[in-house]
């Protein structure tokens, strides 16, 4: 039986390490995608059973991804295959060039993704109550994967409306990427996509993402977060639980960190401030916190263990 499902596109990541995209000789490859990473870190970091719903080209490259996948722990058998036509004329499997960054330049990502596999997928093409028939927990979906093409945000909407009926918590993350909604209406679109999605959800992780008028024009001051939570929740009825990330990032390697939620039941909750956090890689970070709140990094590297005993205020010492 699986307890999590989510569902969105899976990428091979091309990191160049310490270096530069545009200088690079080599490149380690992993995979990752806002969705995925989810399911990745409930697998890796907390034991879970997870299954992730995507497409791919069936070439070298998918295969690729697919073994990436399940070395990751992470059920691949809901893959949807599409055959190649040789060039990727037709069909192709995304990459994603994600470089750290250092200092004050911070991360950059270069992605390469029109026209794959996931982005082509229809309303009907997945037989969601077979799958949420085995006795699925969990759905999971996002903003990416919604705003990947034209018929994605329908198909996130058709799970959505199928986990509701077999009585599975659904959560979504609105997570706005710029270049995904370029010439296709932009923010305001975007923000059109989200409240129809996020309003089929249980749980919104980056909630945050939804206040203001249109995602990435409000700032939102600590002493503000508990208000911007309370609106949000004023346009979503069915969400039980908003949370989101609160970071500060004075360089690519320190960051100031911490979260918050707001649930009826509960009120407003803070999560502890960990200033200078040092931080190895920040690009899949949101999405491991979405795996805890239900580890970080497109790859979580930490275990069980591991993430208990800093919350019971474990340090950096070296364990022998």
């Amino acid at each position: 039986m699986t307890d999590v499902v989510a569902l969105g596109e899976v990428m091979l990541r091309f990191d160049p390490g310490e270096g530069r995209i545009r200088t690079a000789r080599t490149f380690q490859v992993w995979e990752g995608g806002g969705e995925y990473n989810v399911a990745r870190g409930l697998r890796r970091c907390f034991g879970l059973r997870t299954a992730v719903v995507t497409a791919l080209a069936d070439n070298a490259v998918g295969r690729l991804v697919e073994d990436l996948i399940l070395q990751g722990g992470v059920d691949a058998s809901l893959i949807r295959w599409t055959p190649d036509d040789g060039i990727g004329r037709t069909v192709r499997n995304g990459l994603n060039f994600v470089e750290r960054g250092y200092g004050i330049r911070g991360a950059l990502g270069v992605s390469d993704r029109a026209g794959t596999a996931v982005s082509q997928l229809r309303k009907g093409d997945v037989d969601w109550d077979a799958v949420f028939a085995t006795g699925v927990r969990w759905f999971h979906t996002g903003g990416i994967f919604a705003g990947l093409s034209d018929t994605t945000a329908d198909v996130a909407d058709e799970a959505m409306a199928a986990a509701r009926r077999h009585g599975v918590t659904v959560s979504y993350d609105p997570n706005y990427r710029p270049s995904l909604w370029a010439g296709r209406g932009g923010a305001e679109a975007a923000r059109e996509t989200d409240l129809r999605l996020a309003r089929q959800a249980d749980v919104v992780v980056g909630a945050l993402g939804l206040a203001g008028p249109r995602p990435g024009v409000l700032r939102v001051e600590a002493d503000e977060v508990q208000d911007a939570l309370v609106e949000v929740a004023g346009l979503l009825p069915r969400a039980e639980v908003l949370a989101t990330t609160l970071r500060e990032v004075p360089s690519a390697g320190v960051n100031d960190w911490s979260s918050a939620a707001w649930s009826a039941r509960a009120g407003f909750v803070r999560g502890p401030q960990m200033s200078g956090l040092q931080v190895l890689d920040r690009i899949g970070s949101g999405d491991g916190f979405a795996a805890g709140l239900t580890t970080p990094g497109d790859v979580s590297m930490a275990s069980l263990a591991e993430v208990e005993a800093l919350i019971a205020g474990g340090s950096a010492h070296v364990r022998r």
